[in-house]
């Protein structure tokens, strides 16, 4: 990946610190780049409560629930016979209290759910699906591949 063509932007819209740097997040970016072989031009990753999650989730995919991240790829064509991962721009809208209550129910240090998640919307992002079990155990998988990947360098 070339990391001078891409941009990776983080908003923090939400009460709470996020317990995740910007270089840890560059670093998730770079892996999954690297080993997916795509390239992220613009990546938004927007931490939002509760209400704005439910409310994205409504008007965007008419679902009236919280959930833990909503990705959104914007340089997809919907006729494209395969996808293209050579310029991916995208958003991922995380819900941190979501994501925090998460990591209790899984018994998950903090960082490290706050981390699968990013990775997720990522793997969303570059065309992976979770609708089946045998997509969902696949992309779990891949969340382990990538949080070892990440976290060695620490």
């Amino acid at each position: 990946m070339n990391n001078e063509s891409s941009i990776l932007q983080i908003f923090h819209e939400t009460e709470g610190d996020i317990p995740l740097s910007q270089s840890q997040v560059n670093l998730i970016l770079e892996k999954i780049s690297t080993k997916e072989k795509a390239v992220f031009t613009l990546v938004e990753v927007v931490f939002v409560d509760e209400n704005e999650i439910v409310r994205i989730n409504k008007e965007h995919l008419g679902r009236n629930y919280v959930t833990d991240i909503i990705s959104f790829r914007y340089d997809d064509e919907p006729d494209q016979s395969a996808i293209d991962n050579s310029a991916i721009e995208g958003t991922l809208y995380c819900c941190a209290p979501r994501i925090r209550e998460q990591a209790g129910e899984f018994g998950q240090p903090v960082e490290v759910e706050f981390q699968r998640i990013l990775i997720h919307g990522l793997l969303h992002l570059i065309g992976y699906e979770d609708s089946t079990d045998a997509e969902k155990s696949a992309m779990t998988s891949l969340e382990n591949t990538y949080l070892k990947l990440t976290n060695a360098n620490n």
